[in-house]
């Protein structure tokens, strides 16, 4: 018996990643110089085989693979600056907070959440010499 077309159960059109994106993220990975250098080969050939193979990504597993390579090259991708910001700034921000709150500045109790403040810290984090940095 031949099932007429409108019986038929639909393919499953949702996607976890889409071709375009996968396309985009390597063109920027390879403009900021981190594709070859800091992404291991095997995630490279992933990625290129993905793009080539298909256009968007169904299975899990596959999926899986390829969002644990994206939020690599994301890491690398993200700036030194946000990098600094957010792993040595705000820490260095809130000590210096207490600590001038334990001399008696009543008004350091708002550094540790002045973005001004903890931007300056990041960039002088950023701009000190090797030998100094912790």
């Amino acid at each position: 018996m031949i099932m007429p077309k409108t019986a038929l159960p639909e393919k499953n059109t949702s996607s976890f990643i889409n071709k375009n994106q996968l396309i985009k993220l390597r063109l920027k990975a390879k403009r900021a110089g981190v594709w070859f250098k800091a992404l291991p080969r095997i995630d490279r050939v992933l990625v290129d085989l993905t793009i080539r193979v298909t256009t968007s990504v169904r299975s899990a597993t596959l999926a899986r693979n390829i969002l644990a390579v994206t939020k690599k090259l994301e890491g690398l991708l993200e700036s030194s600056l946000l990098r600094a910001f957010r792993g040595i700034a705000l820490k260095l921000a809130q000590k210096l907070s207490i600590i001038a709150q334990k001399w008696g500045n009543t008004s350091a109790k708002s550094w540790a959440s002045n973005v001004s403040f903890v931007t300056f810290l990041a960039v002088i984090h950023i701009n000190e010499p090797v030998a100094f940095k912790m």
